[in-house]
């Protein structure tokens, strides 16, 4: 065994049942041999553990790390604080992998020396089975080498790109430099950590293959139907990410090129907050939720980093509903409170 071309493939587990199944199967049938399978159970409270436990059993690659449920940022950072390959992946234990997916990338990350390499994906509806590929050829085709910022800038300006970090392979290395892991507790995690690693990537190239399968189902985070309350603290995770990314782009201005595109996918990810105000059925939850883009700033911060002046058109139209919508809920809730002090006489 050569250890300089070992990869290490990190899967958080909880309560996956039966897909797990596939998904381990698909880690099996792996073309590239030199690979370690890390599993860390995050308390599952199905047949999940069991489930892991025959493979840890009857594979000796294939290792097993138990936690009480603390989420899938935590797991990760469990598993990479053990991982031994001179490359990291990361699974999601509902998925499945490509037999070809790890020769790959790995071979393109040993040929040109890379820090990352990543490839496409195919994107499946569990329940129809409508797939789709993640990012059509007409918006990105594979690359040369180029800089973890360069890459970065090209996937963004896609628009199809999406920071999840199951579609590639990172030097182990440079994760560690970086003291690089995922925060936990919060959603979407995957867009801090890649963004980071990315800045920081001197080698990177894609291809344009789709080589892992994402299955989306209800229990998906990006799929569950929040309203109200639930909503509102959901939307906190996006709000944090602008804060973060904002946060980043400041430490690293002049250590890299901040290209438009960084600045611009904050404006993104708070105009994402701004639609799910407009889809809240709910009129204290959509106030609660533009109280808490306002006090936190997130307006101002969609503004200011603007680059473009489409983008710049839907941020000063959001402001301006945001503004309209704000005032008309406390005129509601000025009538409300008329028609109930009237009821007292």
């Amino acid at each position: 065994m050569n250890d300089s071309q070992k990869l290490s493939i990190i899967m958080p587990l909880y309560n996956a049942g039966n897909d797990f199944i596939a998904c381990m199967d698909s880690l099996l049938a792996q073309t590239w041999r030199d690979l370690e399978i890390i599993i860390v159970n995050d308390g599952s409270t199905d047949n999940s553990g069991e489930l892991a436990q025959r493979y840890a059993d009857a594979h000796a690659h294939i290792h097993l790390i138990h936690q009480t449920n603390a989420g899938a940022s935590v797991a990760r950072n469990r598993g990479m604080a053990v991982a031994s390959g001179d490359y990291v992946a990361f699974v999601d234990a509902d998925d499945i992998v490509y037999p070809t997916m790890y020769e790959t990338l790995m071979n393109m990350a040993l040929e040109d020396g890379l820090d990352v390499a990543q490839c496409n994906a195919d994107w499946c509806d569990r329940r129809t089975g409508h797939t789709w590929l993640s990012i059509p050829t007409d918006r990105l085709r594979s690359t040369g080498v180029l800089s973890g910022p360069q890459w970065l800038r090209q996937a963004l300006a896609s628009k199809r790109w999406t920071h999840v970090v199951w579609m590639g392979v990172y030097r182990r290395e440079l994760i560690n430099q970086l003291k690089l892991q995922f925060i936990p507790g919060l959603h979407h995690q995957d867009i801090i950590w890649s963004t980071e690693f990315m800045y920081n990537a001197k080698r990177a190239r894609y291809t344009e293959q789709p080589l892992y399968k994402y299955f989306l189902h209800d229990q998906s985070i990006s799929r569950l139907k929040r309203r109200g309350g639930k909503n509102v603290a959901y939307q906190r995770h996006y709000i944090k990410i602008t804060q973060l990314l904002e946060k980043m782009n400041r430490d690293y201005a002049g250590k890299i090129t901040l290209y438009p595109e960084f600045h611009q996918q904050i404006t993104r990810e708070a105009l994402r907050v701004c639609h799910a105000v407009r889809k809240e059925p709910s009129p204290s939850a959509r106030q609660a939720m533009i109280r808490e883009i306002i006090d936190s700033g997130t307006h101002l911060r969609m503004l200011r980093n603007v680059r473009s002046p489409q983008v710049g058109y839907q941020a000063a139209l959001w402001l301006t509903r945001l503004w309209r919508m704000r005032q008309g809920g406390r005129r509601a809730m000025t009538r409300a409170m008329r028609r109930r002090l009237a009821s007292f006489w």
